[in-house]
C-alpha cells in the first residue's frame, strides 16, 4: 500500500493555496471597487472643470458669486480706493506672506498685484472659502472692508488677504484668465 506524504507531492497543495488566495483577492477587489469608485467626482463636477463668466454687468464696487467645482468663487470689481488701500499694505503686516495664486509660483509674495491679473488690477477673483474651517465669508464686511467670516472671526482685506483672526492663509486665487474684456475663464 502506497502512502503519499507532503514531501512527495508539495506542488498540488501549494497550487491550492495560491489559487484560493488569488480568488480571495479578486473577491475583495470586486467588493471594494464600488466603494472606491463612488469617491470619484460626479459628472456635474467634472463638467465644471472650467467655466466662463460674463462680468460686463458688474459695476465698480460690486461683487458676484459663481460656482466652480462646487465651490463659491467671489468676483469683485474693486474701486480705485480699494485697490489703493490694498497696495498700501506693507507685507510685514500680513500674517500670510504668500499670494496663494494658482497662476503664479507658490512662493510669490502676497502683494496686491500678485493677488490679481496684470492689467486688470481692479478685478479680484478668489475662492470664497475661509481657510480656517471652510466657512463662506461675507463680502464688504469686517475691519478691513473686505471679507469677514462670522463663524470664527477671520477678517480679510480688499485683496482677500488674511489680516486678523484664526485663518492661517489668504483666500485662494483659482487658475483664471481674461479671454476678453468682459469674459473670465476660471479653471
Amino acid at each position: 500500500m502506497a502512502h503519499t506524504t507532503d514531501t512527495e507531492d508539495p506542488n498540488r497543495r501549494d497550487f491550492l493555496y495560491i489559487a484560493t488566495g488569488a480568488m480571495g483577492a479578486v473577491g475583495v477587489g470586486a467588493l471594494a471597487w464600488p466603494f472606491i469608485d463612488q469617491m470619484n467626482p460626479d459628472a456635474s463636477a467634472l463638467a465644471l472643470a472650467s467655466i466662463e463668466v460674463d462680468v460686463s454687468a458688474v459695476e465698480e464696487g460690486q461683487s458676484i458669486t459663481v460656482q466652480w467645482r462646487g465651490k463659491p468663487v467671489f468676483i469683485r470689481n474693486r474701486t480705485e480706493a480699494e485697490v489703493a488701500e490694498a497696495q498700501a499694505v506693507p507685507l510685514s503686516d500680513l500674517p500670510d506672506p504668500l499670494a496663494r495664486n494658482a497662476n503664479l509660483p507658490a512662493n510669490a509674495e502676497a502683494t496686491d498685484p500678485n493677488r490679481g491679473v496684470e492689467g486688470k488690477e481692479n478685478w479680484l477673483v478668489q475662492v470664497g472659502i475661509c481657510t480656517h474651517l471652510g466657512c463662506v465669508p461675507l463680502g464688504d464686511a469686517g475691519e478691513y472692508k473686505g471679507w469677514f467670516c462670522p463663524c470664527h472671526g477671520s477678517h480679510y482685506d480688499t485683496a482677500g488677504r488674511i489680516r486678523k483672526g484664526p485663518a492661517p492663509e489668504n483666500l485662494l486665487i483659482p487658475p483664471l484668465e481674461f479671454v476678453s474684456d468682459s469674459q473670465i475663464k476660471i479653471g
